[in-house]
């Protein structure tokens, strides 16, 4: 330990904390901010209170804190504690603390205060995870606001230090050169034709074969290692030993593939960005690259996540090459080329920009803010996500319109579990044993869904949980009561599932993915309006109503659907009332050419019953035309020139110009909203012939409101006055710039093209001829006088000579006449 690099930079280090509040160390993977720094400041430092270290990965903190408590010769729970989801080992004569996941989050969220501790310490801060944003930016505030004796220090290996310099201004800063061993890079960029997994198993084989040391593969998740396992496991010898390395593994597989190899033999540990940072895996001298990732991108639109493999940053490669120089010269075979690694962003997105922010809703309502730009973040959370979030928490009666936590929100977030799972607690609290075992069971299946599961049936999962026979059911079995102990009452209670109540306590965590048959081709549509699917031959594809819980976004456009279970209305009806509503629905028949109209009973924007009411009221024509509007869409209304200009403006200016806050004008938006727009010019009309009659142009104008008209008239003008006095049209387009068109000559004088969108937009210029045909694009008018202007002046003043050619077109004087009349 005397002899990591960190060594070096202690001094400093010990003396910045003493004389700063915050402190920021980057030191390279290897150099000992893990594993000698803790222990260091816990002996050397001086504070009072404990110390409390935010690890982003729970496989890191368990071999973290194990390792720290060897080096003491204490077991984990003593002097070293540690904090992760289901598992919890600290004692009265704990200083030190790890922790991972919402853990420091929940300690700030419980006593803002901090009572005890010192100093917090955030490891592996380039990871970016989306619990580290949300605990640094709580222990700003508590450090702003109630704790000035409160010391932070951020750590990382690759860090953005102008960003984070810019949200820590006046913190110290250490730099440690970090030891590595050289390492040999090597590209081999793979055409896209090749197979990733038959090209990486040829690399590894030709490692094995000529290079000495063990092999560390990154692949982009479980599945490319699951078929690279199959594939190198007929050729590789007996002295190779093929080692899975991933977050769904057990704790004893994972700690497998990092222990060293057995004497006499060789490791082929094949992991996913779980082994990037943290952990030192023994023996290895030999990195093979693919340069992929999979992440979960949210889109908060259907509150759906979208599993991609994407192209690792620079940083990433980095980090994975540095494995091979920890104990000896080494090699990293990319598997694409020095080209493409240098398109690739320097550090990976951040995951508070594209995850699911529910979670974080709960805590900023929790913590008191109402608006997440109130706190110092590296990255704002996206207030669309936000938006969304908070609609789901208000589904799940958690939050009220003042973005408020209710009593349940309280309940809820007591609990700490993710909020989906959290109801589905509840509800199992407020009803008989029954519901509350299998609740508790359920969550913990849906906290980390078993790998490998080729039937989507959660009934039947746990009913191999409740049997033993499911994988890791020791592991499960042991979560659920851990659940169960915090429901009140329910501590003693047996783990038995009572399967009346699945399908219930899924639609109170999930009332957004109840999903009714759209009757064909084991589709389905979600109670949010989205698309689904399981593949015909699944368990449940005949079902006509399901709960579904996995779900991930596929290209071919409806979601696919891993975990379900099926459900019956009448049952989730009278379990869960505030979900259904009945509504009188009145539409128009297009083929009957009347009225109709029905009493629906709805979830959400299923219709799951429908009853038809006879002879509708005349009176309500209008409000049934306007169903028929928003079915058949906005191209079915009088778009006349003027209309669509307006209309076209508006979205420009929505794209341009967001701080005019104009209101969402897309189809989707508009048609949305129509029955607050659209409805109250439609008074009286009963066909859709009458729309004909429809001033439209009004209608978007009270949509706009009439300050919000009067900014984008004056923002974005319908014409525009040439230097001659004449006023043209200018021609908006979503996703181009304005076009004017208008004769050359009248625009002699003009210095330069016309700007608008208060200045920071330039029209393009389609300079016409005297003929009124296009000479010229352009948006630089001045380049433009200066340049081929000569060219059009050569070919035009033979054409049209009875036309001014100026060899200064810039200060002559524009004209709409021609010579004779000048």
């Amino acid at each position: 330990m005397s002899q990591l690099p960190i060594e070096d930079v202690l001094p400093m280090l010990l003396e910045q904390l003493a004389s700063c509040s915050q402190l920021i160390l980057k030191a390279p993977p290897g150099a000992g901010k893990s594993t000698r720094l803790p222990l260091a400041v816990l002996q050397q430092a001086g504070l009072d209170g404990r110390i409390v270290m935010l690890e982003p990965r729970r496989l890191a903190a368990r071999n973290i804190a194990a390792y720290l408590a060897s080096q003491l010769g204490e077991k984990v729970g003593q002097t070293v504690g540690l904090r992760v989801r289901g598992e919890t080992k600290v004692s009265k004569q704990t200083k030190l603390e790890i922790v991972t996941e919402g853990v420091m989050t929940r300690m700030l969220q419980q006593d803002p205060e901090l009572d005890g501790i010192s100093l917090l310490i955030f490891d592996e801060f380039h990871e970016r995870s989306i619990h580290a944003d949300t605990s640094l930016a709580l222990a700003l505030e508590v450090q702003e606001a109630l704790r000035d004796d409160l010391k932070l220090l951020v750590m990382s290996a690759t860090l953005d230090e102008q960003a984070l310099g810019e949200l820590l201004p006046e913190a110290g800063y250490v730099e440690s050169q970090g030891r590595s061993f050289p390492v040999e890079h090597r590209y081999k960029r793979l055409a896209d034709s090749v197979n990733l997994i038959e090209a990486t198993c040829r690399e590894v084989t030709s490692l094995l074969a000529h290079e000495s040391g063990s092999i560390l593969v990154f692949l982009p998740g479980a599945g490319e290692i699951r078929r690279l396992a199959e594939q190198l496991e007929p050729v590789v010898g007996n002295d190779v030993l093929l080692s899975p390395l991933y977050g769904q593994l057990s704790g004893s597989q994972q700690q497998q593939a990092i222990e060293p190899a057995p004497k006499g033999k060789r490791k082929v540990v094949l992991a996913t960005n779980i082994a990037e940072t943290s952990l030192t895996i023994e023996g290895i001298r030999l990195v093979v690259d693919c340069g992929l990732e999979r992440i979960a991108q949210w889109d908060p639109k259907t509150g759906i996540s979208k599993l991609e493999s994407v192209r690792i940053a620079q940083s990433s490669a980095e980090q994975r090459a540095g494995r091979a120089g920890r104990l000896e010269p080494g090699i990293c075979l990319r598997l694409y080329s020095e080209e493409q690694l240098s398109r690739q962003p320097a550090t990976p997105q951040p995951e508070i920009l594209r995850a699911d922010l529910t979670a974080l809703a709960m805590e900023l309502a929790q913590w008191g803010c109402s608006d997440a730009a109130e706190l110092k973040w590296l990255d704002v959370p996206p207030a669309i996500a936000l938006g969304q979030s908070r609609r789901l928490l208000r589904s799940l009666d958690a939050m009220d319109e003042r973005n408020q936590l209710t009593e349940k929100g309280k309940a809820i977030q007591s609990l700490g579990a993710d909020p989906r799972h959290a109801a589905m607690l509840l509800m199992g609290q407020d009803n008989d044993a029954g519901a509350g075992a299998t609740a508790a069971m359920l969550v913990a299946l849906l906290e980390e869904p078993p790998r490998g599961m080729n039937n989507p049936d959660l009934h039947f999962q746990l009913s191999m949980l409740e049997s033993g026979k499911l994988p890791k059911s020791r592991h499960y079995l042991q979560r659920a009561k851990q659940h169960l102990g915090k429901l009140d009452g329910h501590s003693s209670t047996t783990l038995v599932v009572a399967r009346e109540w699945i399908a219930p306590l899924m639609a109170a965590g999930f009332p957004d993915r109840i999903a009714l048959s759209r009757g064909r081709d084991s589709r389905y549509q979600l109670a949010n309006g989205q698309g689904a699917m399981l593949m015909p031959d699944e368990p449940l594809a005949d079902e006509n109503l399901l709960v579904v819980a996995d779900i991930v976004k596929t290209r071919q456009g409806d979601s696919r659907i891993f975990s379900a279970v099926a459900a019956d209305a009448a049952t989730l009806q009278q379990a869960l009332p505030h979900l259904f509503c009945e509504r009188e629905w009145l539409d128009w028949d297009d083929k009957k050419g009347r009225l109709t109209a029905e009493k629906q009973l709805c979830c959400g924007k299923l219709v799951l019953e429908r009853r038809s009411m006879g002879e509708p009221d005349p009176a309500k024509a209008s409000e049934a035309l306007l169903n028929a509007v928003v079915r058949k869409g906005l191209k079915v209304l009088p778009w006349q020139r003027s209309a669509e200009n307006l209309l076209e403006r508006a979205r420009c200016a929505n794209e341009w110009l967001p701080e005019l806050v104009l209101p969402a004008m897309d189809d989707e938006a508009l048609l949305a909203t129509a029955e607050e727009w659209l409805l109250p010019y439609m008074n009286g009309m009963k066909t859709l012939k009458a729309l004909d009659k429809l001033d439209l142009i009004a209608a978007l104008e009270a949509k706009l409101g009439w300050d919000k008209k009067q900014a984008l008239d004056e923002a974005l003008p319908t014409h525009y006055q040439v230097p001659t006095g004449s006023r043209y049209p200018i021609r908006y387009q979503v996703g181009q710039a304005p076009v004017l068109a208008v004769k050359l000559q009248e625009m002699f004088g003009e210095q330069s093209s016309p700007l608008i969108a208060n200045g920071k937009v330039a029209v393009v210029l389609e300079l016409l001829s005297p003929a009124q045909r296009p000479l010229q694009i352009t948006r630089d008018l001045a380049a433009f006088w200066q340049g081929s202007y000569k060219d059009v002046q050569k070919e035009m003043k033979g054409r049209y000579p009875k036309h001014p050619w100026p060899d200064d077109p810039a200060t002559h004087a524009p004209t709409r006449k021609t010579k004779k009349y000048m």
